[in-house]
């Protein structure tokens, strides 16, 4: 099937500066170049934010509710194609990493998406709150997601999902290599940033066979996340997991 060439955008290209920072192994300029040849309203939906859409429906986040779907099931076909000896459980796991939001937020930073962003709603919004916007973790994996959206509505699934699993294959050789937990996402979050998270336990419940731990993220002396498991480790990844979402939605 032959990817049809939309008409010009009429927005500036901004695509040489987006390919130079790229994930080993993935060639996002494939999908650049797709999300660059949508047509111009496609495009203006996907870089409208809710603050200044002019009713829900012209903001991304309804594209971005579609898009989850294309990303997870060209994850899926992928590492079901690539890796026929893995069981269900072990590509589940490397799924959920490779389409997180803090995936996905890498993966939008790599393709510009959050620049385009602030490109886009220039005359909408102050300058500094487009620049929240833009390096806010949560905005990047909807913008992601919303382009993926776009370009399935435009071109369907198989013209589409090579380029899509290419941008992505950084992401699951991290997620093949790698010890991936909530923890260490919260580590490298908070290096990028110039910060250091401890753990605390803050109460530990039930006999000694049958305990039930909780444990808090302290980030630069302020209780970030808390977490319950059944042992300290899960606990500890409870409250991880907590505080990375609410960096994402405060950055």
């Amino acid at each position: 099937m032959t990817l049809r060439r939309s008409r010009p955008s009429g927005k500036p290209s901004t695509t040489s500066q987006r390919t130079s920072s790229r994930a080993p192994g993935g060639r996002p300029e494939e999908l650049i170049e797709l999300i660059d040849d949508l047509p111009g309203d496609l495009l203006e939906n996907v870089f409208t934010h809710s603050s200044w859409a002019p009713n829900h429906a012209s903001s991304y986040e309804r594209l971005e509710f579609l898009g989850d779907s294309v990303l997870e099931l060209a994850i899926a076909r992928a590492l079901y194609e690539r890796y026929p000896d893995f069981s269900e459980g072990r590509m589940a796991k490397i799924r959920s990493h490779v389409v997180s939001r803090a995936s996905c937020a890498v993966v939008a930073r790599e393709l510009g998406l959050g620049q385009r962003l602030s490109e886009s709603g220039a005359e909408q919004a102050p300058a500094d709150e487009l620049q929240r916007l833009a390096r806010n973790r949560n905005v990047l994996a909807a913008l992601l997601e919303a382009s993926l959206a776009a370009l399935y509505l435009q071109h369907g699934f198989e013209p589409i999902r090579e380029a899509v699993v290419a941008a992505f294959d950084g992401r699951i050789t991290y997620a093949l290599t790698t010890h991936v937990d909530h923890k260490t996402e919260l580590q490298e979050e908070l290096a990028r940033r110039g910060r250091q998270v401890v753990y605390s336990v803050l109460d530990v419940d039930g006999p000694p066979h049958d305990r039930t731990f909780r444990c808090a993220a302290v980030i630069d002396g302020e209780e970030a996340g808390v977490g319950t498991g059944r042992s300290k480790k899960a606990a500890e990844q409870a409250a991880a997991k907590q505080a990375l979402d609410r960096l994402g939605s405060a950055t």
